[in-house]
């Protein structure tokens, strides 16, 4: 089955209006087609086009990604130029227009271009620009190591034409590089480059000469188009019309026969108005054609008949015209009016497929759709020639590898009627370029080639704000755009992709407005803009979030992870950690989950793991000043957050300074620490258990040595806390409490502490003599406190300490009689000689007991033990 025509039995055949519906797919079957997937390399990207969920992009396997491209042979060059040019319609009968007085320009490229120089041509249309450009290509196929090289600026940007200037020399199918490979492989072509109708200049210009310092350009452009920069070093030709002379040899070659002297007349008043222009000759010599025909059509019957008599003059009874020339008298040539603007004349000598065409092309802005499409269009098996008739009246013109209208023919069939009921033919077009981009059979290069008749059919209908159209866009950007991006024709997948989101936003399609979206952020990414493919996935994911649409969501959420994978950076050196993971202004770093910052101390961030992760989780914002951290803040900054909660509230030796409060460096530390609680509680938990092991320890040695000492408390006697305390360094909480027992605020860390006296023999200096034993009496043993002690006389039984010590004991000379009851900031000596240390120990409110007169005596004999 050939998709571009109708098969006998498929409805529309028959179809009496000229217009049918071309989608021949829906009266035959309601079996979808088969989902075509093409799988090529862009840069280091593996790319899958899906037409159904969206295109998958991966990071390229070392397996899959092709070697360096091989160059092409002459032979292989030549066939492209001939598969690229457009092709000469069945039933043409035109002429190939010569090269008129164009020798002097003629020699004077080729010897630029020989010389290496890059020439650019310029001229208004119709001036005969793309007949020049041929001769000399044809002069200069053995200049330079890869040939001559042609190629058409028609809608295309600078990257679109480096990229088939690629696809012309080197042999890389399915493969598309990078542009910095790109740009290393364009740079080795040696080759005299052909652009025709090139539509960009000035700086655009000037960078894609440099990406090709091998080339010599032979372009052409009109004078609309933006001048090269001055230090672009091209040179200059401009094209102007033929001579009086020119033009009449020109028209004569047209007609295939010497003017009549009437017709010379007329010739020279059209060269007068059109300064020149060969494509005017052209149309002019398709008039005189068509006036020739007709009168030849009119002299057959006479002849036939027999009218004439034998001087050849016609009977005076006879109807004008019957005889043999007479016919050419009633033809009168064109007026002046109708040669300055002659396509309406010509097409309406023309056949009704011809006809029919050109109201199909002004429909699509001018692009004329490819001779096999016409039948199915037209109605018309026959309509294949039609685009030969357009051909041959000069009323198309190549322009790539398809035609278009002349300049100027667009507006004057406009005006003549030509663009009614444009919207209905477009929405045919469409329907029709529809199912035959989607069918299997079709190869994505030949769609590429119908790209420009797509692409402005979709524009149109986008245009045209009308029910209905929108959705017929929409069915054929999604037919289109994996055809466009399967042939590497990326700058036409783009546009089809623009006009198919705004064409699914009009027509309220959410789910193709998602596949619109994800398919544009996977250009971005191949294209490297990852900020636009960021956007676009994002946009996709929310959209096909709405509508429940697993499938898509898991291939743009891929889609999005790799954007942020190749986006992702090292963070800045100097920073703290915020509270949530989140940079200053609130919102999360885009290398949060990848990227590792130095922690302020050791232990904490490195023992905390992300389990999806492979990689320390460390998001950090920037500060302005870094101040110094201290080990005792860190420390204080550990019991807060161990011991008080993330508040810092509660007892214990992390509650902040003077009433619990922290300081600045405090509270930053404290929410460093926050978002790893767990962590640090088992620090403190281990920190704990290895200092009680140390004070058992310590108090078990402080018992072996005091075993044969009478002033020990018994077993059987009540002993205060005071004993217990007398193998530890840490701080004590403090108790306000008094004799209730409850703890108090505690008070601030890094104060230094009281030294004690572990293994002393003397008898603790807060035992009351008449404390009661286990069995109801007093302990003989026990001394009465020092009349400077405050400590109450019972305390719970056991000590556990809540934060580590913070700084190291202070020795003294002399062992302290009691505990102090306020943290003195200096040591003092009392009368009898007794040394009392700096420390924050705990001040609570007791009962006092009376003292022993032989109390400052046992203290002061008892032995020192410096911590």
């Amino acid at each position: 089955m050939d998709p571009t025509n109708h098969r006998p039995e498929e409805p529309g055949r028959d179809h009496p209006t000229p217009h049918p519906a071309p989608r021949p797919a829906e009266g035959h079957s309601t079996t979808p087609p088969p989902v075509r997937t093409v799988q090529l390399v862009s840069g280091d990207y593996l790319l899958t086009i899906n037409p159904v969920d969206g295109s998958e992009i991966e990071p390229c396997p070392p397996g899959e990604r092709p070697d360096f491209p091989e160059r092409r042979g002459p032979d292989e060059r030549a066939e492209l130029r001939r598969a690229a040019a457009p092709p000469l319609p069945a039933g043409a009968v035109g002429f190939e227009v010569p090269v008129l007085e164009r020798e002097e320009e003629r020699e004077r490229l080729t010897r630029l271009l020989a010389r290496g120089r890059s020439v650019r041509v310029t001229g208004p249309s119709g001036a005969g620009r793309s007949t020049l450009l041929d001769a000399v290509a044809a002069d200069c196929e053995t200049l330079a190591p890869d040939g001559v090289i042609r190629l058409s600026g028609y809608r295309r940007t600078p990257t679109d034409l480096l990229y088939e200037l690629y696809a012309a020399v080197y042999r890389a199918p399915l493969y598309r590089p990078d542009r910095a490979e790109l740009l290393a492989a364009v740079a080795e072509v040696g080759a005299v480059v052909v652009l025709d109708d090139i539509e960009f200049g000035g700086a655009a210009l000037d960078e894609f000469l440099d990406a090709t310092p091998e080339c010599a350009f032979l372009i052409s452009a009109t004078p609309s188009v933006a001048a090269p920069s001055a230090d672009s070093h091209l040179e200059e030709v401009f094209l102007a019309g033929l001579s009086r002379s020119g033009s009449l040899e020109l028209l004569e070659r047209a007609v295939r026969r010497p003017l009549a002297e009437d017709e010379r007349g007329w010739a020279a008043d059209l060269w007068f108005e059109s300064e020149g222009l060969p494509l005017r000759f052209v149309q002019a010599g398709a008039l005189l054609r068509q006036r020739d025909a007709l009168r030849a059509e009119q002299a057959a019957p006479e002849e036939e008949a027999g009218f004439a008599d034998a001087s050849g003059t016609a009977d005076a009874s006879g109807t004008a015209g019957h005889s043999d020339g007479a016919g050419a008298r009633d033809i009168p040539l064109p007026t002046l009016a109708e040669g300055a603007a002659p396509v309406a004349l010509i097409a309406s000598r023309l056949s009704e497929a011809a006809r029919d065409t050109l109201r199909f092309a002004v429909a699509l802005g001018g692009e004329c759709p490819h001779q096999s499409h016409l039948p199915a269009l037209a109605g018309d098996t026959h309509a294949d020639t039609a685009l030969g008739e357009l051909i041959a009246g000069g009323l198309v013109t190549p322009a790539g590898p398809h035609y278009r209208l002349a300049v100027g023919v667009a507006d004057q069939l406009a005006a003549d009627g030509y663009a009614d009921g444009q919207s209905e033919r477009a929405s045919a077009v469409a329907q029709h370029y529809a199912w035959w981009t989607g069918h299997p059979s079709v190869a994505p290069e030949r769609v590429a080639v119908e790209a420009d008749a797509i692409l402005t059919a979709m524009a149109a209908l986008v245009a045209a704000r009308e029910p209905g159209r929108a959705e017929t866009a929409v069915l054929l950007a999604r037919s289109a755009t994996p055809a466009f991006a399967a042939a590497l024709h990326w700058g036409a997948w783009e546009r089809a992709l623009r006009h198919g989101q705004e064409a699914a936003r009009l027509a309220g399609q959410v789910a193709e407005e998602a596949y619109f979206h994800h398919e544009l952020g996977v250009l971005a990414l191949c294209t490297g803009n990852p900020d636009r493919a960021r956007a676009e996935l994002e946009a996709s994911i929310g959209l096909r979030g709405v509508l429940a649409d697993k499938r898509g969501t898991v291939a743009g959420r891929r889609a999005l992870a790799l954007v942020t994978d190749r986006t992702r950076g090292p963070a800045g050196p100097g920073v703290f950690a915020a509270p949530g993971g989140r940079t200053g202004a609130g919102e999360q770093g885009p290398d949060a989950r990848h990227d590792t910052s130095a922690a302020p101390f050791d232990g904490v961030s490195a023992g905390r793991r992300d389990p999806a992760d492979t990689e320390i989780t460390v998001v950090t914002p920037r500060v302005e000043t870094t101040t110094r951290i201290d080990r005792t803040d860190v420390l204080a900054a550990i019991g807060v957050a161990g011991a008080g909660g993330p508040e810092g509230k509660g007892g214990g030796a992390g509650a902040g300074r003077q009433g619990g409060g922290r300081t600045p460096l405090g509270r930053r530390i404290a929410a460093l620490t926050r978002t790893r609680r767990n962590l640090l509680a088992a620090g403190a938990g281990a920190l704990l258990v290895a200092v009680l092991g140390t004070v058992v320890a310590l108090g078990i040695a402080s018992g072996d040595g005091d075993k044969g000492s009478t002033d020990t408390v018994k077993p059987g006697q009540s002993s205060s806390r005071k004993d217990d305390d007398k193998g530890l360094t840490a701080e004590e909480p403090t108790s306000d409490a008094g004799e209730s027992g409850q703890p108090g605020p505690s008070s601030a860390p890094g104060t230094p502490t009281a030294p004690s006296t572990l293994g002393s023999d003397s008898p603790s200096a807060s035992e009351s003599p008449t404390a009661p034993s286990s069995s109801g009496e007093a302990s003989p043993t026990a001394e009465p406190p020092s009349p400077s002690s405050s400590e109450p006389t019972t305390r719970p039984p056991t000590h556990r300490p809540t934060t580590p010590p913070t700084t190291p004991p202070t020795p003294t000379k002399t062992p302290p009689t009691t505990p102090p009851t306020t943290p003195p900031t200096s040591s003092t000596t009392s009368p009898g000689g007794d040394t009392t240390n700096t420390a924050s120990g705990p001040a609570t409110t007791a009962s006092s007991s009376p003292t022993s007169p032989g109390s400052s005596a046992s203290s002061a004999s008892s032995p020192s033990v410096s911590a």
